[in-house]
């Protein structure tokens, strides 16, 4: 205690200790795993060994009255988010704190060596309005004193989340900070499942929102900070509107195509510190979100964008995916091991695998694509970018000739999807792209203009289509020429929300919402990827097998669908089947191709899960107070024989 810890002993990538000073003598303590658990301080710490935790210390305010007579001991925590401010019983006191829409970042430059739980200068203008609200909200501080103002610096994170777990920089470093101001009352959960990762070495529980590899580094600069940390503080009492967009720090990542879709009326919205597409609205027009429970301004548009997907051709910006080039004699075998499909295939193979931990569950949900015999590329999702590229390089035995190379930035990719895409691909780079030239899950490389594109054929929006991966370079040159040529095609613009209506049409998976580190291949009808016999095995082999042993699962993803077309789904709606609940909803959205609201979640049943069950279950999903009827299969609702891909 009292001992000023001055960096980490970090040797060969792994945390092995502290440096540390105490009463004018240094010292090293040195261990098998290192916690990094030091509250706003853990940002300073971490960035000497090149780890920028997204955590800022802002201010913090709140009030204690002087003795109230008659305030029950036993008041109840009142939360009033409208107003910022939460109250609670203190001694006889009242304490009013606030979590205001504005905040005030503190020590950008870094915390003063001398500050240990001080307190800060009070500023009565920044908390006067929260006071104002008080008293109208409590009219019997209108004769109360104040005997105590505090203002006291608290960490927060971009997303208002905690970071746990092991860092993808420094093996066996672990983090417990950034509680924004829930520390407390978090405390005990947050203990227990930190001390069973730790001793695991894995996460005992899906916890995608909390993990520390969730983040980019981008998020945890300096600037991006002190953004926006001013908006994250009142996020915690801000209206939690589905699909609601940060409007701090925003820009930070941006596709070569940004502008020309922001002139195209492109609304962004932001996932990882990428500016991404969301919707369209009228081309020079500058859209913006109206939130609701109902459905939001961008509905419509994006019901068109789905239109073009199903009649025509839609081109979407996915510069956002995380790609990883593996390369070495030994690359084979590395994915061999963690994926559960056979990527052991002939060059231009697209593989559709999961990467699982031993216990069975899904770390990864992804694609592989085999360049050489010698050489992979591997696309992820935007949320995991860092955890599964920290997933692959731990998997990378110390003898493998394999090295892993993030070539995200480097190689932005359009997704060219619809029933118009391959006469549009065709006119533009004059390739032969039939199914007998070109068959689904293949990938070449192909010329549009002046640039070699590799053009995949595969598909998350479940529509004839092709994804392009071009050279940084290239890109906007490619986009010029299909722009060029595509409105003879029915060529239209589409974003995210149009992309995310689609893929729950055809029941695809979203790794961190539909399929997670607790869920089985067999959980999630995704054992068809296992490929059991191939040599080696892979990771998760001898879990899963008990579990066929034991049969078909209790506990299986389904695919919903609302008898009531005005309802909608967004996520962790509850589920029941013949009056009780057995499961909730991991995503939702409206299908527009199917005119319906779409769901997906996990159902657990006293007897095996098959459709002859489901049919004969009266299933409802809770929605705000009531009940609303629905159908659960297992199959997609949207051309469930993959008719329209494969054509």
């Amino acid at each position: 205690e009292n001992a000023e810890v001055s960096e980490f002993v970090v040797e060969n990538g792994r945390a092995v200790g502290v440096r540390f000073a105490h009463d004018g003598r240094v010292g090293e303590l040195r261990a098998g795993t290192v916690v990094l658990a030091a509250g706003m301080w853990s940002h300073a710490l971490g960035r000497q060994i090149g780890l920028r935790l997204p955590l800022q210390a802002a201010e913090h305010f709140y009030v204690v009255t002087e003795p109230i007579a008659g305030l029950p001991s036993n008041l109840p925590v009142l939360r009033v988010p409208d107003e910022w401010a939460y109250y609670k019983e203190d001694a006889g006191k009242l304490l009013i704190g606030a979590f205001e829409p504005l905040a005030k970042p503190w020590a950008l430059e870094g915390i003063p060596r001398e500050f240990c739980f001080d307190e800060l200068p009070y500023d009565f203008d920044h908390f006067e309005p929260v006071l104002e609200k008080a008293v109208e909200r409590v009219p019997v501080l209108v004769g109360t004193g104040i005997a105590t103002w505090f203002n006291g610096p608290e960490s927060f994170t971009p997303d208002d989340r905690y970071l746990l777990g092991e860092t993808a920089e420094v093996r066996d470093l672990f983090v417990a900070c950034g509680f924004n101001s829930i520390g407390i009352q978090s405390s005990g959960g947050a203990g227990k499942v930190l001390a069973q990762w730790i001793v695991d070495r894995a996460a005992p529980l899906d916890l995608p929102g909390m993990d520390v590899r969730r983040m980019h580094p981008c998020q945890g600069t300096r600037a991006y900070l002190a953004e926006r940390t001013r908006e994250s503080l009142g996020l915690l009492f801000a209206m939690h509107w589905p699909y609601r967009q940060a409007e701090t720090a925003r820009g930070a990542r941006r596709s070569p195509f940004h502008d020309r879709l922001l002139a195209a009326g492109a609304c962004m919205g932001e996932l990882g510190g990428w500016e991404r597409p969301n919707w369209y609205g009228a081309p020079g027009s500058s859209p913006a979100y109206e939130y609701s429970y109902g459905r939001q301004n961008w509905f419509e548009h994006a019901a068109a964008e789905c239109a073009a997907v199903r009649d025509s051709v839609a081109i979407f910006d996915q510069s956002s995916m995380p790609k990883f080039l593996v390369q070495g004699r030994d690359a084979c075998a590395v994915l061999n091991r963690i994926c559960t499909a056979d990527v052991d295939v002939a060059a231009g193979r697209v593989v559709y695998t999961q990467w699982l931990n031993t216990r069975g569950g899904i770390e990864a949900d992804l694609t592989v694509t085999r360049l050489a015999a010698d050489r992979y590329m591997v696309v992820s999702s935007v949320g995991s970018h860092i955890k599964d590229l920290a997933h692959l390089r731990t998997h990378i035995g110390v003898d493998a000739h394999c090295v892993v190379t993030d070539v995200t930035s480097g190689l932005p990719m359009l997704g060219l999807m619809g029933p118009n895409a391959r006469a549009l691909l065709a006119e533009i780079s004059g390739a032969k792209l039939d199914s007998d030239a070109f068959p689904f899950a293949t990938s070449q490389e192909i010329e549009i203009g002046y640039a070699i594109v590799r053009a995949s054929r595969i598909t998350y929006v479940g529509e004839l289509g092709w994804e392009l991966y071009i050279p940084a370079e290239f890109a906007l040159h490619v986009y010029e020429r299909i722009f060029a040529a595509g409105s003879a095609h029915g060529l239209k613009l589409a974003g995210f929300h149009a992309l995310d209506c689609c893929r729950t049409e055809k029941g695809y998976r979203h790794w961190s919402h539909d399929v997670g580190i607790e869920d089985t291949p067999f959980a999630a009808g995704l054992g068809f990827t296992c490929a059991w016999d191939k040599p080696g095995g892979f990771i998760g082999r001898e879990a899963l097998l008990l579990l066929r042993e034991a049969g078909p699962p209790r506990r299986r993803l389904v695919q919903i669908r609302l008898n009531d077309a005005d309802e909608l789904l967004f996520h962790e709606e509850p589920i029941f089947a013949d009056g009780r609940p057995v499961g909730v909803t991991t995503s939702g959205a409206f299908g527009h191709r199917v005119g319906a609201s779409l769901g997906m979640g996990y159902v657990t049943m006293d007897e095996p899960i098959t459709t002859a069950l489901l049919q004969s279950t009266r299933f409802e999903i809770g929605i705000g107070d009531r009940r609303v009827a629905a159908r659960a299969q297992l199959g997609a609702w949207y051309d469930p024989k993959n008719e329209r891909i494969r054509s």
